[in-house]
């Protein structure tokens, strides 16, 4: 017999309730009818005995559904309860981070008072010595009879120098402060409070670990409080907003995140003015959105937007001004606007190559994304000088100047290429030029660069240069055992598909720099 449910034994016992109910009530029919006649006393009997294990049945199954309904209220309770202990364990978690915060925060207080009372302890000392210098000038300026009475110089001059003497001496020497300076003081009265940067720290934690049941309800809960005490139209509100929108676009809710980055923007227009640098960055991130979601003419003018306002506060050689441009040729190619984007990408490349130096990770990144652009216009040749340019310098830094012993990773490849018909089983790969000491730069960037470089070459009909670059991209720290195998079975497979006509696939994919979304600002 098979186990039932406890809403399967109330239904039965409300149905055998109703049962007895309905068999109480004959029975009393029953007895009625032989109360009359007192020939039947026996029947009468039994008829009441009946009628009293009927009431004992029913008494039960009341008792059984009364039970069922008690620990159905206390199920209920203990899921009330357990909701609260995990809601009391998130604040808790929560209040532990910024008690650690708050501590750090006093300790850095309390060494910067002991600072401040040594400096003080300082100037005090200092003072008391420029007295007794004052002392013995007074008189030794008193013994010449006041020749000098005239032109005796306050002490407090020697404290405080003339600020217009100053400013005549230093003419020359001080140039004025460029005006994307003064743009940046003018606009940068707001600053993200300590508390929301230690919330971000914590929500984007429990975001990485994928705890968004944590994560979201946190930041509704500050959100909330943060309505309360200062309002919706305040700008820690629309950091609350923007943090919010990063959870949602780490879980793909593209639309709900741009709902909160729209609101956002709304709060910051208003209480920081148009041109402030974080109208800027909410901009950029709803331009991100909606370029996720494949809106690339509504994007583009918020990028632009964007743009403008960083090239207004930052100057427009600044390296954020280089990351805008990125996102703005990313949205752009989308749309095949290519000439706009080729000059987006010379553009930010002039910009990170000139402010932080050629070997500056985004300047790899921008020219596999410039070369992209050529090869969707059909210009190779550019595009595979860009790819090449940026293994030479990732090899450069590794193994040092380039030389006929020390040759790029392309260089070898083009190599295998040309004698790809001369001595093929005695030169495996592990041993054949050393070029298997690229494989151990590890970048992201260079390894899309040998994948996209490879693409190139396999649509050119290089076969044996590209697999060399593939080879090179997938390739992990394995034994020189295991290589060589491998590469003598994909020589085998290569002589196999030359001697056939098979049409090789020369369609290709060319893997990009993402679009950059700003944190919190």
């Amino acid at each position: 017999m098979t186990a039932m449910s406890q809403e399967e034994m109330v239904t039965g016992a409300r149905t055998v309730a109703a049962g007895l109910e309905a068999l109480k009530a004959e029975h009393a029919q029953l007895l009625a009818g032989l109360a009359a006649n007192t020939e039947h006393d026996e029947k009468v009997a039994l008829v009441r005995k009946s009628i009293d294990a009927i009431e004992l049945g029913l008494g039960e199954a009341q008792v059984m559904m009364a039970l069922a309904s008690y620990h159905q209220s206390v199920e209920a309770e203990k899921q009330k309860l357990r909701t609260q202990v995990r809601r009391l364990c998130q604040e808790n978690a929560w209040l532990r981070d910024e008690l650690a915060a708050a501590q750090q925060r006093l300790q850095a207080s309390e060494q910067r008072v002991s600072q401040l009372e040594e400096e003080n302890k300082h100037l005090d000392f200092m003072a008391s010595i420029r007295k007794y210098d004052s002392d013995i000038t007074e008189e030794s300026e008193s013994s010449r009879g006041g020749q000098t009475d005239g032109k005796r110089d306050d002490p407090m001059v020697d404290l405080f120098p003339d600020e217009d003497h100053d400013d005549n001496r230093n003419n020359k020497s001080m140039s004025p402060t460029p005006p994307s300076q003064f743009a940046q003081q003018i606009n940068a009265g707001y600053e993200i409070p300590a508390r929301l940067r230690t919330l971000h720290n914590l929500v984007i934690q429990y975001a990485s670990q994928g705890r968004y049941e944590v994560a979201v309800p946190l930041c509704k809960q500050a959100l909330e409080d943060l309505e309360k005490t200062s309002g919706h139209d305040h700008p820690d509100v629309a950091t609350m907003l923007n943090i919010l929108a990063l959870v949602y676009r780490d879980q793909n809710k593209y639309k709900e995140a741009a709902n909160l980055l729209n609101d956002a923007l709304s709060i910051r227009e208003k209480t920081l003015g148009e041109n402030h640098p974080a109208v800027a960055a909410t901009l950029n991130n709803l331009a991100v959105l909606y370029g996720k979601r494949g809106k690339y003419r509504e994007a583009e003018p918020l990028c632009k937007r964007a743009l403008c306002i960083r090239e207004a506060v930052l100057g427009r050689d600044h390296p954020d001004v280089a990351k805008q441009l990125n996102n703005l040729a990313l949205l752009c190619q989308n749309q095949n606007k290519y000439e706009e984007v080729e000059q987006y990408y010379q553009r930010a490349l002039e910009i990170y190559e000139s402010k932080l130096g050629p070997d500056d990770p985004n300047v790899a990144k921008t020219k596999n994304n410039l070369a992209s652009c050529y090869l969707k216009q059909g210009k190779y040749k550019e595009a595979e000088t860009l790819y090449k340019q940026v293994l030479t310098r990732a090899h450069e830094r590794e193994f040092g100047t380039i030389d006929g012993d020390n040759k790029p990773i392309w260089q070898v490849a083009e190599e295998r290429e040309e004698n790809k018909h001369l001595q093929k089983e005695n030169a495996p790969y592990g041993e054949y030029g050393g070029w298997h000491k690229a494989a151990k730069v590890d970048s992201p960037t260079v390894t899309t660069t040998l994948k996209n470089l490879g693409a190139l070459y396999r649509r050119q009909g290089k076969y044996e240069a590209a697999e060399t670059l593939e080879d090179c991209a997938l390739r992990t720290r394995k034994e020189a055992l295991d290589i060589v195998k491998q590469s003598r079975a994909r020589s085998g497979r290569r002589e196999a598909e030359r001697d056939t006509d098979e049409v090789r696939d020369t369609s290709y994919h060319i893997d990009l720099l993402p679009v950059t979304f700003d944190p919190y600002l």
